[in-house]
């Protein structure tokens, strides 16, 4: 499981013109992808580097600060461009396998108190985003 997690002043994520979910304060907007070999070990992990890195200003975390989260499903994050022009997508894990584990993030990110906003698992989204600093990290479990 991989996520790119990235300071944000506000970010939100829209399906058809609707919004369906934002964060508007300062806190994380993070794309999160899944592979083939994730599971329930790869949830708990992932959740709990979530909320606890400390990305936010003066080495803060989400779980710290109480900061939002803005989570969005990316089944790209695992897309290959060793060969050719055009990625591979074997990586990532179909959609059936995928969906439950992002739902699972979101809800152990919950359960540890953490404030959550989500995208549309497999629909046509605008994510738009103010960075802040810029910080962005790869995060890996």
């Amino acid at each position: 499981m991989r996520a790119i997690a990235t300071r944000v002043t506000r970010a939100s994520v829209t399906v058809d013109g609707v919004v369906v979910g934002k964060i508007e304060e300062p806190g994380l907007l993070v794309l999160l992808g899944v592979t083939h070999s994730d599971g329930p070990r790869e949830v708990v992990n992932m959740a709990r580097k979530l909320h606890e890195i400390r990305a936010l200003r003066d080495e803060e975390s989400c779980a710290t600060t109480g900061a939002p989260l803005l989570v969005v499903s990316q089944f790209t994050l695992y897309g290959s461009t060793k060969k050719g022009r055009r990625p591979s997508w074997t990586e990532a894990a179909r959609p059936e396998q995928a969906e439950p584990l992002v739902d699972a993030v979101v809800a152990a990110l919950r359960e540890r108190g953490a404030r959550v906003a989500t995208g549309v698992f497999g629909a046509m989204m605008s994510v738009e985003s103010v960075n802040d600093g810029p910080f962005t990290l790869l995060v890996e479990v």
